[in-house]
């Protein structure tokens, strides 16, 4: 009994830890398929709102009101995808939405910035290197995985 009670103390102390690496986890496998299809399984997609509120528990670090705001501003870019007719797709926004649920708006919203960043000189180097043009697209989710792998390398997302 004594091996069960230390694991899970240690699974207890280390409940960030690991929701952090099971979101990872989590961004690998949609990067993986939008990077194939373009397209994001809704069922692998939906999985992602209990590993965001189970983490949020397990985590509770930040008030119910930031997390609450990261989920509503991730319906904002559902409106986005709604009004430019999917130029930014719909499962890029329920992804965000989750990702809001999950790190809370102040995280998201840093994150998002570093995603928008990077899909900028992404597209800046396609374009000089005439790869893309103006009317290309290209899968987000990427860039949104690699921001929130820097974040949480960095000691972000805490």
């Amino acid at each position: 009994m004594c091996g069960l009670e230390i694991l899970r103390a240690w699974i207890t102390e280390n409940a960030g830890i690991l929701f952090r690496l099971l979101f990872a986890g989590y961004l690998l496998v949609l990067t993986i398929m939008d990077i194939r299809t373009r397209k994001l399984h809704l069922g692998i997609l939906l999985s992602g709102f209990p590993l965001a509120v189970a983490g949020r528990i397990a985590v509770g670090n930040i008030p119910a009101a930031l997390v609450i705001a990261g989920g509503a501003s991730g319906g904002l870019f559902v409106i986005v995808s709604r009004v430019t007719e999917e130029a930014f797709g719909y499962g890029d926004s329920i992804l965000i939405t989750i990702t809001g649920i999950f790190l809370g708006i102040w995280d998201l919203l840093s994150m998002l910035a570093a995603s928008f960043f990077l899909a900028a000189v992404f597209s800046g180097i396609m374009l000089s290197r005439k790869r893309y043009t103006r009317k290309s697209s290209f899968p987000f989710v990427p860039f949104l995985a690699v921001a929130y792998l820097i974040g949480v390398l960095i000691g972000g997302y805490g």
